[in-house]
């Protein structure tokens, strides 16, 4: 049996056992986590696709808020998280060279602190961080115009900067070049984060000592522990899945890896003008992005992780489920004979 085969079993059962332990967990330690909110980002939420249409006027609407979620459903904990429009990471934005945007940027009036939005598309001061400075209770906008296409990270960056990033504040946004993106089947979006949580209860809060030490208690995609490995992607053999990765840190850099795949093409740091081939990892920074595609050949638990597996342990992991007929000419169970 190769590695991968081997590895890919050892992961699905740590899944299954996982969510078991979950069912199991003390009645008070999952009503506290019950009481939080769901701050996982829908991976199929990636906005519209440009298509051929040409350059317009668009507006995107950001709200800082702060919350209360679920950090790890199987330990029972929740995280004192500060979020766009109350997701981790925040909405995928999408527009298309020569578009002309507005960004408007709100603080819910319940907020502790200060927060804005650098986006990393955007020629301007701080991009954009400067004009939305925001107090609770206001909204700031900026104007800007789409100059290069790509795929870009956005996020907080009022002082500390690491710690609002780390705690859920970032985000994608997708600058399409002119006539839009090829079509595939699926499109998921997918973004890693570094966490640093303490407290002996079952809630935690910022850990400013470990986020300096870079040592995470959390590595996840999508806000929380596992949450896309519970609620796995869902896709069908023989269709082309694209995936709009990133990193928003503030820490880690990953080695972005899909176990019983390869990527048949990778758009390294987000740059939608070249291509790489039959990729096995690719690597992606902190306030970095790439673009994945690959047909989904056979069927099977494509398990998405980074590479530096010991994060596994510390939640980092989800699972696109390839449903569909099995194709032995590519992959089967047993001997040759």
């Amino acid at each position: 049996m190769s590695i991968v085969n081997t590895i890919t079993r050892m992961l699905t059962k740590q899944v299954a056992m996982g969510l078991l332990a979950a069912a199991l967990l003390p009645a008070a330690s999952l009503a506290q986590a019950e009481e939080a909110a769901n701050i996982v980002q829908d991976p199929t939420a990636v906005g519209t696709p440009v298509g051929k249409r040409g350059p317009t006027t668009l507006k995107f609407h950001l709200v800082a808020e702060e919350l209360k979620g679920v950090l790890d459903a199987k330990a029972g904990t929740t995280y004192t998280y500060w979020t766009y429009n109350g997701k981790v990471p925040g909405p995928m934005l999408r527009a298309r060279v020569g578009d002309t945007i507005e960004i408007t940027h709100s603080n819910k009036s319940n907020s502790a602190m200060i927060h804005n939005v650098d986006l990393h598309a955007v020629w301007g001061q701080g991009g954009g961080a400067e004009a939305t400075v925001t107090p609770p209770g206001e909204s700031k906008s900026f104007v800007f115009k789409a100059m290069n296409p790509g795929l870009y990270v956005y996020h907080c960056a009022t002082p500390v900067i690491p710690q609002h990033i780390s705690s859920g504040m970032y985000g994608l946004i997708l600058i399409e070049p002119a006539g839009g993106l090829p079509k595939v089947d699926r499109e998921f979006y997918v973004m890693q984060g570094d966490i640093y949580a303490t407290g002996s209860g079952n809630h935690k809060e910022f850990d400013m000592e470990r986020m300096l030490a870079e040592d995470p208690t959390h590595v996840v995609m999508n806000g929380s522990a596992a949450a896309l490995a519970a609620n796995p992607m869902k896709a069908k053999v023989g269709e082309t899945v694209r995936i709009f990765f990133g990193v928003g840190g503030p820490n880690l850099t990953s080695a972005f890896h899909a176990i019983g795949t390869v990527f048949d093409k990778v758009f390294p740091e987000g740059d939608l003008e070249h291509t790489h081939h039959n990729i096995q990892t690719t690597v992606v920074p902190p306030g970095g992005s790439t673009m994945v595609e690959m047909k989904l050949r056979v069927p099977a638990k494509y398990i998405l992780v980074d590479h530096a597996l010991g994060r596994l342990m510390k939640g980092n992991v989800a699972i696109i489920l390839a449903e569909g007929d099995k194709v032995p000419d590519i992959y089967r169970e047993g001997k040759l004979k």
